[in-house]
Parts: C-alpha cells; structure tokens; sequence
C-alpha cells in the first residue's frame, strides 16, 4: 500500500516538473526572438525577374521560413490547451 502511494506521489511530482519545463521553454520561446530581414512584394517580384536564379530562390525560401513559424506558435498553444484540458478532464 505505501509503495502505490509513493509511486503516485512520484508521479505527480513528475507532471509537475515537466509542466514546468514546458512553462519555462514557451516563456523562453516567447521571447527570444532571432533578427530578420523580411522582403517585401515589391522586392520579391524584382528578385523574380532578375537574372539572379539562386538569390531569388534564397529570398522565396526566406518568406516562406517567415510564415511558417506562426502556424507552428498556433498548433503549440492548441496542443498544450488541449493537454490541459485532458489532464484536468482526467482529475474530475
């Protein structure tokens, strides 16, 4: 009976720490926040009709490094709401 006790009592004490560590690592993520220089679409257009191939490939990989990153924020934030909500939906 005492070993089922500290196995949960260690269990919580596990979720607490990994909640934690992912409180800290969004914090982090948040705001830390690397330099960019984004293009516009004017300049993207001039790039693409430039006879430089590889500078616009390099800038249309660039644009689309940009957008990605907010959906990934997005589906971060959606996924740990829905952690939450399942581990609280577990405790009732």
């Amino acid at each position: 009976m005492h070993t089922k006790e500290k196995r949960k009592k260690n269990q919580e004490q596990r979720e607490k720490n990994i909640f934690k560590l992912e409180y800290i690592f969004i914090l982090f993520s948040f705001f830390y926040a690397l330099s960019a220089n984004a293009q516009c679409a004017m300049c993207r257009a001039a790039l693409t009709n430039d006879a430089n191939v590889e500078q616009a490939k390099a800038v249309n990989d660039g644009i689309v490094y940009l957008m990605v990153i907010p959906y990934l924020l997005v589906a971060l934030v959606g996924y740990f709401v829905y952690k939450m909500r399942k581990s609280k939906s577990k405790t009732e």
